[in-house]
């Protein structure tokens, strides 16, 4: 399994669309542990592109703070999982606990399409 998280300063974004840099991390979820962690920086921000950029980068599930209804149909199209609402934190512990099942989310919609 493939996460991709989005990055400001090290840490999960509140909004995908407008990042830095995205972590990928390479995850084994039947043994749920982390094998290996990329951090990419983000491409220029374009409606519609990033669903694919990171679909393209082999991600299978992407975790956010919030993100708009036309990324998220997007990214559905692409077979890619979201996740909205995760706390702002360290990508390898929001995957971590992501893995095990503890990841604690509040469903975030952004109001606009991104």
């Amino acid at each position: 399994m493939r996460i991709a998280i989005p990055l400001q300063d090290g840490v999960l974004s509140a909004h995908f669309g407008r990042c830095q840099a995205y972590a990928f991390i390479d995850a084994n979820s039947d043994t749920k542990t982390l094998a290996r962690q990329t951090v990419i920086t983000s491409p220029p921000h374009e409606p519609g592109a990033l669903p694919v950029w990171i679909a393209e980068h082999g991600a299978d599930v992407v975790i956010t703070g919030g993100m708009g209804p036309r990324a998220i149909e997007l990214f559905e199209r692409h077979g890619v999982e979201v996740v909205l609402g995760a706390p702002s934190d360290e990508p390898g512990k929001v995957a971590e606990s992501f893995l095990r099942g503890e990841l604690t989310t509040t469903g975030s919609i952004c109001d606009h399409d991104a």
